[in-house]
């Protein structure tokens, strides 16, 4: 599915408000790092985790912002929550199935500064991406 709006998030909300938000919601708030779809460098995200269905999902509020270009580009990620990183691998959403994750993903985080604000901007389905993950594992280190 490819996402036909995208809205820019005030700087304020890219710069400060993501690195506010994974300290004052740390069991909602994960570190997304994708690796660029040109550069190959590993870029990082504030990202909140859909659980839906007994499945994980991430979920672009946004649209089609540059870490759902460079996931969709790569296929896999990061995920980081509370020390803990895992390498996952995701797969598209199709747009005839967002409207019940649009719905879930309103309820569980729309109170969140600009989330209810940015899916009112682009209220259709198809501005947005999500992505199932399909498979996780410990990143080793050494």
């Amino acid at each position: 599915m490819t996402a036909a709006g995208y809205i820019k998030p005030p700087w304020a909300a890219r710069v400060i408000g993501a690195r506010m938000a994974r300290l004052f919601k740390p069991d909602v708030v994960h570190v997304l790092s994708v690796p660029g779809r040109r550069s190959g460098q590993w870029r990082n995200a504030s990202v909140a985790v859909l659980a839906y269905g007994g499945e994980d999902f991430l979920l672009s509020a946004y649209g089609q912002t540059d870490w759902v270009r460079n996931l969709r580009a790569s296929g896999r990620a990061r995920l980081t929550h509370r020390g803990r990183t895992d390498e996952i691998t995701v797969e598209d959403v199709p747009s005839d199935d967002m409207p019940p994750l649009i719905a879930e993903y309103l309820r569980q985080f729309g109170k969140m500064p600009n989330v209810a604000k940015t899916f009112a901007a682009l209220p259709k389905a198809t501005d947005h991406s999500a992505f199932r993950i399909t498979g996780t594992r410990p990143v080793q280190t050494s």
